[in-house]
């Protein structure tokens, strides 16, 4: 007879080796640095006021490494409950961390920081006392651990220290013996680097501090870890808050060291703004509508470094301009801190996590740098709780609320690249046309990479004077091309419209042909539905084909101007048409031009090339505003008793334009958005200028937002 128990499922015991201590230390932490600044962090979650790092030499055990917080310290509970248990929910469970009536928010959740010293050493002591117990000590030896053959083996020492305890009230000391790995003087100052950035540079928080010591130093007493003075005063600055809605709200200042009239200006971003600027939007399930990150504060600090650069700093501050490289070096890049605790980049290898100087590569001079700026971000495990660090500190956890982050942290630069830019452009005199043709050298670029060169620059930080001198070569061509640019426009405009035609064209006349094939097959079906998304598809390509008829004059070799004419009512509703879209995501009303059969002596494509400027402008800054319906109208009248001259305006009752601003709006590369090259309100001024007009900006009627006004002739 069968055995019916054979049916019934034996019950297996899961187990973990005890080498897996060993592993995970080297695993989850990266490197050395970042296994101790790990155990500094302890010391933070244990409310220390006071740590001291400190490299020592023992006769009998050689090179270690000292680690001592006058933290809260552990009772032998404590010891045994949460510092014994390998990924401990301790911490999870106990967020803040409380001395009378202050607390602190804990920075480690995962229980998994212990594991650094196995990473670091073979062989722990560590001294710990609560207030009002003894002082215990506990003995570990990582490779003996390992060598065990099951966990329920695996034992530490635990006893009462038999000394005077070292503690006044409480605290921890962490010796770590047998390193695993030689600290040389360039891995040592790599560590003292690392931790001036542990706590944020701008951060008020003052019951915190770092100390550094080591038997080898000249003077072996600890010294406090800070960041360099300079770095506090920077050049270039924008500071703000985002909030839960994805709003930035920021104040960018412009500081000269040496010449210039300093400058700040506030600026408000909102989230359809920074979603309408997202490169690839199929990363995550982004939406314009929704924001998933929690609020954050933010400051970025950026600095021009060539050698005049950096000479300026030296001159006010006093410090070796390869002193004021190696600081820069030091807090590179966008820091992250969760409770005021660095949570991300840990290592030199991560600094550029956001892929700034990637970007940057597609717009040289004008994007900033890794090496250029020192910025931080302040967020709260409780207003972000989906940004999370991985386990091995490096990177964070991929999900749409970090996605939403990432993006929003891209949108600041280039908030501050803008404004930058404009700083930059003002200190620039304008070059008689001679002097224009003395920029095409290579003469000062060479002086300058040698002298970066004897002050100890690395190639990231020669890359920003090359692309300085690429830009300069830049300007230089653009200023010699608007020297030309009535002998030339109409080629140029001829060549851009020809393409135009043919791709827009080519394209049509296929897309025309499926639908025709597609329709027929389908008659039959008499799908009501179908048919819906039928004539959309077939408006769609009707669109195309009519903006190809506005281009096809431009394209012709025989264009001439004032040979068409306009109906500026059918040229207004075309451009409505264009921005249908991102009228109807922006829930932007369009007031209708009323109607009529107004003839302007102007080709339609350039009229056309106005309104879309004009239109597009307002769409965009539209973004920014709550707190009121959104609405863009053009009006026009008669210039003058003559009736010779119509005065076009289109109006908007967005966030307008600041007073101090409006004179430059017109000038080549003049620009606040973002990623912005500023040359669209230049081109439509002067189009309006060929036709012997004039294009100007000022508070529109409800004085609320902006009105553009342009002149152009009527048909005689």
């Amino acid at each position: 007879m069968a055995d019916k128990r054979q049916d019934v499922p034996e019950k297996l015991s899961l187990g973990i080796h005890p080498r897996v201590f060993e592993a995970l230390g080297s695993d989850l932490v990266t490197n050395d640095v970042v296994a101790i600044i790990e155990l500094v962090k302890n010391s933070y979650d244990a409310f220390a006021s006071n740590v001291y790092v400190r490299f020592k030499n023992d006769s009998e055990k050689g090179d270690y490494i000292e680690i001592e917080d006058d933290g809260l310290g552990m009772t032998k509970e404590i010891i045994q409950e949460a510092w014994c248990v390998v990924a401990t929910p301790f911490r999870e469970n106990n967020p803040f961390s409380k001395v009378g009536k202050k607390q602190r928010r804990v920075v480690g959740e995962k229980g998994l920081g212990r594991l650094s010293m196995a990473r670091i050493g073979n062989q722990l002591q560590m001294l710990t006392q609560y207030e009002n117990n003894p002082c215990w000590e506990i003995r570990l030896n990582w490779e003996e651990l390992s060598q065990n053959k099951t966990i329920s083996s695996s034992t530490i020492d635990c006893l009462k220290y038999k000394n005077e305890s070292p503690f006044k009230k409480s605290g921890t000391i962490l010796r770590i013996y047998d390193l695993n790995e030689k600290w040389d003087d360039s891995k040592v100052d790599d560590l003292k680097d690392n931790m001036s950035r542990l706590v944020s540079p701008f951060s008020k928080t003052s019951d915190f501090h770092v100390y550094f010591g080591s038997q080898n130093d000249k003077n072996p007493q600890p010294v406090e870890i800070l960041a360099p003075e300079f770095i506090r005063q920077p050049k270039y600055s924008i500071a703000g808050k985002v909030d839960n809605k994805g709003r930035i709200k920021a104040l960018y200042k412009y500081f000269p060291v040496r010449d210039g009239k300093p400058r700040s200006t506030t600026l408000e971003h909102s989230w359809e703004q920074t979603f309408g600027a997202i490169n690839d939007k199929t990363r995550y399930p982004f939406s314009p509508k929704e924001f998933h990150c929690g609020e954050f504060q933010f400051e970025i600090r950026a600095w021009d470094i060539g050698s005049d650069d950096t000479q300026e700093i030296t001159d006010k501050y006093g410090i070796k301009k390869a002193k004021i490289r190696q600081a820069i070096r030091v807090h590179k890049g966008i820091s992250v801190y969760r409770d005021e605790i660095l949570v991300l980049p840990k290592s030199e290898t991560a600094r550029d996590w956001l892929g700034l100087d990637l970007r940057r590569i597609s717009l040289l001079g004008r994007r900033l740098s890794t090496s250029q700026i020192v910025g931080y971000v302040d967020l709260s495990a409780d207003n972000n709780p989906d940004i999370k660090d991985t386990s091995d500190r490096e990177r964070l956890v991929s999900n749409l609320a970090v996605g939403e982050f990432e993006e929003t942290l891209m949108e600041i630069v280039r908030l501050l690249e803008t404004e930058r830019e404009i700083d930059k452009d003002k200190r620039e005199k304008i070059e008689p046309f001679k002097n224009l043709f003395d920029e095409i050298s290579a003469d000062k670029l060479v002086a300058e990479v040698s002298a970066l060169e004897k002050e100890g620059a690395n190639i990231s930080e020669v890359l920003p004077a090359v692309e300085s001198h690429n830009a300069q070569l830049e300007k230089t061509k653009i200023a010699i091309q608007e020297r030309f640019v009535y002998y030339s426009r109409l080629a140029t405009v001829g060549t851009i419209a020809q393409m135009l035609v043919h791709e827009i064209r080519n394209r049509t006349t296929a897309l025309g042909a499926l639908l025709a094939h597609v329709k027929e097959i389908a008659s039959l079906a008499k799908d009501a539905l179908f048919m819906q998304k039928y004539t959309l598809a077939d408006d769609s390509v009707n669109s195309l084909e009519r903006l190809a008829d506005t281009f096809a004059p431009l394209a012709s070799r025989g264009f001439r101007r004032r040979m068409r004419h306009s109906i500026l009512e059918e040229r207004i509703l075309a451009c409505i048409d264009l921005q249908k879209g991102e009228l109807e995501s922006k829930e932007i009303d369009f007031e209708l031009p009323k109607t009529g059969q107004t003839k302007v002596a102007v080709d339609p494509g350039e009229l056309d090339a106005i309104l879309l400027n004009l239109i597009a402008n307002s769409i965009y800054w539209l973004g920014q505003i709550k707190d009121r319906k959104r609405r863009i109208r053009v009006v026009w009248k008669h210039l003058s008793s003559s009736n010779q001259r119509m005065l076009i305006s289109v109006e908007d009752n967005g966030p307008g334009i600041p007073e101090e601003d409006r004179e430059f709006v017109f000038l080549p590369g003049h620009t606040k958005k973002p990623g912005g090259i500023g040359m669209g309100l230049t081109v439509a001024s002067e189009i309006v200028a060929e036709y012997g007009g004039k294009m100007y900006n000022e508070s529109n009627s409800s004085k609320m937002g902006i009105a553009f006004s342009f002149d152009v002739p009527l048909t005689t």
